[in-house]
């Protein structure tokens, strides 16, 4: 069996050489200091003293440069239950104890309507995020559990990511997940890692470089020109040709990091 990845460029332009570069920006600075950074994923308190220590090989480390973390900014310790109603609701299991106050947890995270749950019987829960990625050149972007990292209370279901173009359909990020044992609760501690994002290329083996962009009166106009189209199309790909169509050339400005004094 043969699978293969096919990049499209619409544009018409070469394939590009170097450093890919991708940026981040998060959509509202309103308690933005709670998010990290991107992070990429690197082996931490590993033997690298044998010559043949895996954290030495070169296809690890070359998988791991291509992984990127983004961390919880919040502890979490919700239970699933259902009201007099039999309405499926989240319960904070911290209760007085919370970080968060129960009214910002309501508008952050929340069961989607149980019709819209892939599985019967299995809730769908989001967690809002603000982080968007975004590139001037075909770059898809795909969002995939954290497996490298070591949970020792293994979430009691899977999350599901996505993957699509972020030069085209840049937009804020969620973390979404397919409850699948209701009787356990979902307990993620703040930089805890939510999901992984990778970064697809064209040719596949150059490298990428994730930094924080400016957010340029000309990518708040792209954005909101193609905010909130998912509410009205079914099949938002199909939307693609005609975004790209009406995108400013370049859109990533990297924010200039500050001098030292």
């Amino acid at each position: 069996m043969q699978l293969s990845v096919n990049f499209e460029n619409t544009r018409g332009t070469e394939p590009g050489s170097g450093p890919v570069q991708v940026g981040w920006f998060l959509t509202t600075q309103k308690g933005g200091i709670i998010y990290d950074p991107p992070t990429r994923v690197r082996s931490a308190d590993v033997n690298k003293k044998h010559a043949k220590s895996a954290s030495r090989c070169p296809a690890v480390i070359n998988l791991e440069s291509r992984y990127f973390a983004i961390k919880c900014p919040f502890d979490i310790n919700i239970g699933f239950a259902r009201d007099k109603d039999g309405k499926p609701v989240l319960r904070n299991l911290s209760g007085e104890a919370s970080a968060v106050r129960a009214s910002k947890l309501g508008q952050k995270l929340h069961i989607t309507n149980e019709v819209e749950w892939r599985y019967p019987g299995v809730p769908s829960i989001q967690l809002e995020l603000p982080y968007v990625f975004i590139a001037d050149e075909g770059v898809y972007m795909s969002q995939v559990a954290p497996f490298m990292h070591y949970a020792k209370e293994p979430l009691p279901g899977t999350i599901f990511g996505g993957r699509f173009p972020i030069n085209v359909w840049p937009r804020p990020l969620m973390w979404a997940f397919e409850w699948h044992d209701t009787s356990k609760p979902i307990k993620i501690n703040r930089g805890d890692p939510l999901f992984y994002a990778t970064f697809e290329t064209m040719p596949q083996d150059r490298s990428v470089v994730v930094s924080e962009v400016e957010v340029t009166p000309e990518l708040t106009d792209y954005m909101e020109l193609i905010s909130g189209a998912v509410n009205y199309v079914n099949q938002t790909f199909s939307l693609f040709e005609a975004a790209e169509a009406r995108r400013p050339e370049t859109l990533v400005k990297p924010i200039k990091c500050k001098s030292g004094g």
